[in-house]
C-alpha cells in the first residue's frame, strides 16, 4: 500500500543570467521531474519573484510555482491577493502561494522598513492571510483589524484553484507552525531565525530533536486535518557522496551534533543516492515530510533521487 503521503520534490532558485537562461532552467526543472519551482523572497541580487516565476510557468506546461515564501511585510495584502490570483489565473492553476511573517533583518535594515517584534509581524501576517483569503473567496470582502481594514472589496481576478491555491506557510517557533497547522495545505517547517540571520542557533535548530517538538506542535494545533497536511522541508545541505561518514564528519560541527546525526537532519541530503532514498523514507515516517526543496545548484545531482522517489 502506498504512503498516505507521496514524496514531492521542488527547486529554489534565485537568479540567471539571462531570461534564456531562467527559461531553460524551468523547463530542465520540469523535465527532471521535480514538482515545483520556487523562488526567495528578499532585496538582495535575485530576480522579482512574480515576473520571474510567470516566465518560468509560461516556459513550461506542468510545473507547480510559487515563493517560499512571500514575506507579508513587502506587500499589502490586497496587493498580494491580486498578484497571486493573477499568477494562478495565467499558469492554469499551478500557483502554490507561500507566505509568512518575514525574518531577515537585513532587507529590512536596507529598506528602511521597520523590523518590528516577532509578536507585531505574526499578528499582522495573521491578518493578512485572513485578508489574502477573504479576496479569493467570492463575493465583497469587509474586513477590520489593527493592521489591516478592507472596505467592500471583491478581489479580482480570482484564481482558477478554489477555494484557493494551496496556501504554504513556512515558519520555525511555535505560533506561526500553529497558524500554518490551522489555516495552511503545506506546512514549511524552519529553522527558529531569532537573530534576523542565518546563525548557529539557527542550524541547531534543525536537528532531529527539534522536528520531534516542532512536528508536535503542528500536530497538536491541526488536530483532526494533520492527515491532510502535506509537511514541506528546504534542504540547506546536498551531498551525494561515496563518502557519507567524511561528510557528515565535516558537517557535524555546524549543526552542533554527531557526525552520526547529520543524515537524520531533514535538511540535509548525504550519501549515497541509496542511502539518501532510504533516509527519505525514515524522515517521513517520522515526521511525515514528504515535500523537499532543494536548492538550484543541487538539481542535477538530487535527479536520480527525483526519479527514484517521487509519486513514491
Amino acid at each position: 500500500m502506498a504512503h498516505p503521503r507521496r514524496f514531492r520534490f521542488g527547486v529554489q532558485a534565485s537568479t540567471a543570467a539571462s531570461g534564456d537562461d531562467w527559461r531553460a532552467l524551468a523547463r530542465r526543472v520540469e523535465d527532471l521531474g521535480y514538482s515545483t519551482l520556487f523562488m526567495p523572497d528578499h532585496f538582495g541580487d535575485q530576480l522579482a519573484p512574480v515576473p520571474a516565476l510567470m516566465a518560468a510557468a509560461d516556459a513550461t506546461s506542468e510545473l507547480r510555482i510559487g515563493a517560499l515564501v512571500f514575506d507579508n511585510d513587502y506587500k499589502h495584502p490586497v496587493v498580494l491577493a491580486k498578484e497571486a490570483a493573477t499568477l494562478d489565473l495565467l499558469s492554469g492553476g499551478r500557483l502554490e502561494l507561500g507566505v509568512g511573517a518575514g525574518w531577515m533583518v537585513s532587507d529590512y535594515e536596507q529598506a528602511g522598513m521597520a523590523y518590528d517584534p516577532p509578536k507585531v509581524r505574526v499578528d499582522r501576517f495573521a491578518e493578512g492571510l485572513a485578508v489574502i483569503k477573504g479576496l479569493f473567496a467570492e463575493g465583497e470582502l469587509h474586513f477590520e483589524g489593527e493592521h489591516y481594514r478592507i472596505e467592500g472589496l471583491d478581489g479580482r481576478p480570482k484564481p482558477v484553484a478554489r477555494p484557493h491555491p494551496p496556501i504554504l506557510i513556512g515558519g520555525g517557533a511555535k505560533r506561526m507552525l500553529s497558524i500554518a497547522a490551522r489555516e495552511a495545505d503545506i506546512v514549511g517547517i524552519n529553522p527558529t531565525v531569532a537573530s534576523g540571520q542565518v546563525d548557529a542557533a539557527a542550524a541547531a535548530d534543525t536537528v532531529a530533536s527539534a522536528w520531534d517538538r516542532k512536528v508536535a506542535w503542528v500536530r497538536a494545533a491541526a488536530g483532526a486535518r494533520f492527515d491532510d497536511l502535506e509537511i514541506n522541508c528546504l534542504t540547506y545541505t546536498i551531498s551525494v557522496t561515496d563518502d557519507r561518514q567524511a561528510i557528515s564528519q565535516r558537517l557535524a560541527p555546524a549543526f552542533g551534533v554527531d557526525a552520526a546525526e547529520v543524515p537524520t537532519i531533514p535538511h540535509a541530503f548525504v550519501g549515497t543516492v541509496d542511502q539518501i532514498c532510504d533516509d527519505l523514507e525514515w524522515k517521513r515516517d517520522r515526521w511525515g515530510v514528504s515535500y523537499f526543496v532543494v536548492q538550484a545548484a543541487s538539481v542535477d545531482a538530487c535527479a536520480p533521487i527525483v526519479a527514484r522517489m517521487a509519486g513514491a
